[in-house]
């Protein structure tokens, strides 16, 4: 296996040629980003609760994906007992103003499955590298990311479907471009940090606690040359500054004050769309159910792999299909702290530099 600290650009689908790698790095970038993103939608509504109004206006503001789930039913795995709900997150790499449900528009270059037991007061927020290795219904063997490209949001679902045998109730798809703004909507994000860190762009924090402004924050998000597992550690400081982004919007008062909940359902409504079945009401519904969520009850963790190792031509992050199909079954079973106890490692912490 090669070291994790390879930069995994995503390929074209195999059997094809890769294209020059002459995209602007601004590009590159917003793809980094998207993993803050995409749980937000997710987050917010548990956090919001009972602020219907404020879920109102967040829900008009979201554009809705069509056809999301036109898969057959003989194809998916079989609804969950009792009240639990899972979402798939995808963040698009599409170029702006692209019809990201055109085949070959874009790829899900961050892909996440949030998953709330029975009872909603607890949930798993699980990466799955891009550049996973598995197999793509219709396509055979492929990363995970060309599952979007191959067939748009019907067929990545039925390959996360395929893959963890589980059934996906709602898909969020996410565009980098609110992240900023909505970070500075905040007054900032605080985070404490235990050694001195190094941002994407050279900048070092010292140890201690820092407010960072949404500039400092895609910095910190970015970075990947100076961490030693590389892209699996910029997952971790995604997830990482995930945790602190709610925990702040928790603290701050946010929901009940109007004018800062304008800028940050304005801002989510930019980057978030989800499947056309998550209505309004449907939005206030999960709220409700999930209203006493908070960032300690969020557990982020990454799914088993084997490091990376090439494809013909591609580099490739190897599935640990072993464990993995552990992982699935625990989550289905609502049987995680066994499965956390005996892997820990896959565990983001709060101690990510």
């Amino acid at each position: 296996m090669s070291n994790p600290t390879v930069d995994h650009e995503p390929g074209d689908p195999a059997g094809t040629t890769p294209p020059a790698d002459d995209r602007p790095r601004r590009r590159r970038n917003r793809r980094i980003l998207i993993g803050v993103l995409v749980t937000l939608l997710v987050l917010i509504l548990a956090v919001a609760g009972g602020a219907f109004w404020f879920v109102n206006r967040l829900s008009s503001n979201i554009e809705r994906i069509p056809d999301a789930f036109d898969i057959p039913e003989d194809q998916r795995p079989a609804d969950a007992p009792g009240d639990s709900i899972t979402f798939l997150l995808g963040g698009l790499d599409g170029e702006d103003k692209v019809d990201v449900y055109e085949p070959g528009a874009a790829r899900t270059d961050t892909i996440m499955l949030a998953h709330f037991p029975e009872g909603r007061d607890r949930g798993y927020l699980v990466s799955i590298p891009r550049d996973t290795y598995i197999d793509v219904p219709g396509h055979g063997q492929n990363k995970i990311n060309a599952a979007y490209s191959f067939g748009g949001p019907a067929l990545f679902v039925q390959t996360v479907e395929q893959l963890t045998g589980i059934r996906v109730d709602h898909l969020a798809l996410i565009d980098w471009n609110g992240f900023e703004a909505l970070t500075d909507e905040l007054g900032g994000v605080t985070m404490t940090f235990d050694d001195e860190t190094v941002l994407a762009d050279g900048t070092t924090l010292a140890a201690g606690e820092h407010t960072l402004d949404g500039a400092t924050a895609l910095q910190y998000v970015r970075d990947r040359k100076d961490l030693p597992g590389g892209d699996f550690d910029r997952v971790k400081r995604q997830q990482n500054y995930l945790r602190a982004l709610m925990t702040e919007l928790i603290s701050s008062g946010t929901l009940t004050s109007p004018g800062k909940v304008n800028g940050i359902a304005g801002a989510i409504g930019q980057a978030a769309r989800v499947d056309d079945e998550l209505s309004a009401f449907g939005m206030v519904e999960l709220g409700l159910s999930m209203n006493g969520l908070r960032a300690n009850d969020m557990t982020f963790l990454t799914v088993p792999t084997d490091g990376t190792g090439m494809a013909g031509s591609q580099s490739i992050v190897v599935y640990d299909e072993e464990r993995a199909g552990q992982l699935w079954t625990a989550l289905t079973a609502d049987d995680m702290d066994a499965f956390l106890a005996a892997n820990p490692e896959l565990v983001t912490g709060d101690d990510v530099r």
